[in-house]
């Protein structure tokens, strides 16, 4: 439940979740507008998704993730502002890897599911949304969203490990 304290630190790469609080969407040119303008929500224990919801009639219809490594360069500062989840699919980087050590978590929701978080999810608030609907910040309460956790907070990463051992299978196979 957010918002989120220590117990995520106690999570492992590879544990299945269920998250409910509000959650806040951020996609690139929200985290640039959160960069220059400051962060309009309370970032303590705070957990971000990477998507750009589709809102119609104030409900969310659609709420599919957008690849997180595109954010790897734009997330620091929400850490250290005490954010302490990110949502995404396809992982993050070493650098953010790192970064989350001892403060958070990167959870991964599956690419083609919009419609189920949509089902998850009912819409509490805008910032701005002067960016577009993709782009603004959308406050959402999310009601049991089910996530898996791709990276904790001890440095492992589900995403590095398959990567690793798809490696060692070309090498071992002369692909």
């Amino acid at each position: 439940m957010t918002p989120l304290g220590d117990e995520v630190l106690d999570l492992n790469a590879g544990d299945r979740v269920y998250l409910s609080g509000i959650i806040y969407t951020a996609r690139d040119e929200a985290h640039l507008e959160m960069i220059k303008e400051g962060i309009p929500f309370d970032p303590k224990g705070a957990a971000i998704y990477h998507c750009g919801p589709v809102i119609k009639d104030s409900a969310v219809v659609a709420a599919g993730p957008t690849t997180s490594a595109r954010l790897n360069n734009l997330c620091g500062f929400l850490l250290e502002d005490g954010v302490r989840a990110f949502i995404g699919k396809g992982g993050m980087g070493k650098n953010v890897s790192e970064a989350l050590r001892g403060k958070g978590v990167y959870l991964a929701y599956t690419g083609g599911c919009a419609a189920l978080a949509a089902s998850k999810m009912k819409l509490k608030g805008v910032f701005y949304e002067e960016l577009g609907m993709a782009e603004a910040v959308w406050a959402i309460e999310a009601d049991r969203l089910p996530l898996t956790v791709g990276m904790d907070s001890k440095g492992n990463d589900l995403y590095r490990d398959v990567s690793n051992k798809a490696a060692e299978n070309f090498k071992k196979y002369n692909f």
